[in-house]
Formats: C-alpha cells, structure tokens, sequence
C-alpha cells in the first residue's frame, strides 16, 4: 500500500464525510491498491438504494479531484 495516497484519499474524504454522516452514514477508506481507492460505506450508506450513485457522484468525484492519481473508486460491500 502507498501510504501517502491512503493519506491524501483520507484527506479528500474528510471533505465530503459531513454530507454523509447528516445522512446516517459514513465510509471507511480500507486500501488504495494500483490506484483504486477501497472503501467500506457504513450506517444508512451501506444499505440506501442510492448508494451507488454516492459512490460515482460524490465520494469518487471528489477523491479524483483531490488526488488525481486515483483512477478508480471501489466499494467493497455494495
């Protein structure tokens, strides 16, 4: 694992982790691996119907803006 991306996509998800948890939920960032991001989506994200469009619309978006080098997001419980 590169730590610093870790670092820098755990950076990014503190900018949008407010939005979720006004939600009743939250992610977790679990490991960035050839560039995907990792992550877990917990509380009412891990079971809302809209999950994935979260994934794709938000939580991705806002990881490539802040770290370029990330080229893909990946939940690994929806």
């Amino acid at each position: 694992m590169n730590q610093e991306l870790f670092n820098r996509v755990e950076e990014a998800l503190k900018t949008i982790r407010p939005y979720l948890e006004a939600d009743g939920g939250d992610v977790e960032l679990i490991d960035v691996e050839d560039n995907i991001a990792k992550l877990e989506l917990k509380g009412a994200c891990s079971t809302c119907s809209m999950s994935q469009m979260t994934m794709k619309a938000g939580i991705e978006e806002s990881i490539k803006r802040a770290v370029p080098e990330i080229i893909g997001v990946r939940a690994i419980n929806i």
